[in-house]
């Protein structure tokens, strides 16, 4: 019995702040709803809406220190916990179905995409934080790698909604334009397909960016973008290894919510990335039932808009302002780079 009163004490401690993250969870569900009866699709899907309301109700009211112990709970471990849940949603199998060149290619072009993104950022003067956030979000998978990168490298909360909210929209822009540069560009489904699916962020947005130039598109460009997506385990593995000299940076204020925040001496690789990588191979030799890899991706993507929710209460508006110009030319510069690249690998292994 005296076990239970230390869980109750901190369920009441959580509870105001967690109690908040859900209704700002709700509230970004309901407006992607409204979004998608009103327009039939979602231009802004709820993971962006909770960081953004979560940040608008943070500059209109400043919380009392009751408030923080579940907004913390909330961007640290349930994003955490999103992450491992990612691993279900992804197989192995399905991979190979590429081929050893394409799979070669995707990977370096994610390798290469990343580490000029990463130069980019730094050449204008953003944080070695914040240029990994950027050069990860454009160059896998956009919102989801920010989220999942960001406990890696320690990523305070101003950092991951700044670089969430300036890849949003630019995202929406590209599934946009993209079409209109594919036929510039005279490709055909093949090639068109390759490309969204090595430039465009969310699987949904490839979809749409695909649909246009047919179904052998919309194919293609799913298939390289599961296996980019793959790309974000070993990113976050590798990233965990060198994330010591992220953290030991100094003359940075502490901020009220970090995404991830670790003690120094924890385990140099993750507990998620380690939780990550056991479901996908779980997933890949048939050990999780069908039926729950639906659920596990449902749940994956509440906790994390959750958890976006808590970034966005966290979040100083004048320093994600103070950031705008920085952080949207390095974005606007790194997906460029990322198409160039692109480009390149359709050309070289004549996809046709």
């Amino acid at each position: 019995m005296a076990s239970i009163f230390p869980l109750r004490s901190a369920a009441r401690r959580l509870f105001p702040g967690l109690a908040l993250c859900l209704a700002v969870t709700g509230a970004a569900f309901a407006t992607q709803r409204v979004e998608e009866f009103a327009f039939g699709r979602a231009w802004l899907e709820a993971l962006v809406l909770a960081i953004l309301i979560g940040t608008t109700l943070r500059s209109l009211w400043t919380p009392d220190s009751r408030w923080f112990p579940g907004i913390t709970f909330s961007a640290k471990f349930l994003l955490e916990a999103a992450v491992v849940l990612l691993g279900v949603s992804v197989s192995a199998r399905t991979i190979w179905a590429a081929g050893p060149w394409m799979l070669l290619g995707i990977a370096g072009v994610v390798i290469m995409a990343i580490g000029a993104s990463f130069l980019i950022g730094r050449l204008l003067h953003l944080s070695p934080r914040m240029a990994l956030l950027v050069a990860c979000g454009n160059s896998i998978c956009g919102n989801s790698a920010i989220a999942a990168v960001a406990p890696v490298i320690g990523a305070d909360g101003d950092d991951v909604a700044a670089s969430i909210g300036f890849t949003a929209v630019l995202g929406v822009l590209v599934v946009l334009g993209l079409p209109l540069l594919g036929i510039a560009l005279h490709l055909d489904g093949l090639q068109y397909g390759a490309l969204a699916g090595l430039t465009v962020y969310a699987v949904p947005q490839v979809l749409a960016a695909a649909a246009p130039m047919g179904a052998s598109a919309v194919q293609m460009g799913t298939l390289v973008k599961l296996v980019r997506v793959l790309m974000l385990g070993p990113v976050c593995l590798l990233l965990s290894v060198v994330s010591p000299r992220l953290r030991e940076e100094g003359g940075e204020a502490a901020p009220h919510v970090v995404a991830g925040e670790r003690p120094a001496l924890h385990h140099l690789v993750p507990w998620f990335i380690v939780g990550f990588l056991l479901l996908l191979a779980a997933r890949s030799f048939r050990l999780v039932p069908h039926a729950l890899i639906a659920p596990a991706g449902s749940v994956a993507t509440f906790l994390t808009v959750v958890s976006m929710a808590a970034l966005g209460l966290g979040v100083d508006v004048r320093s994600v302002a103070s950031a705008g110009g920085r952080v949207t030319a390095a974005v606007v510069l790194s997906l460029l780079t990322l198409g160039a690249i692109s480009l390149g690998l359709i050309h070289l292994l004549h996809i046709a």
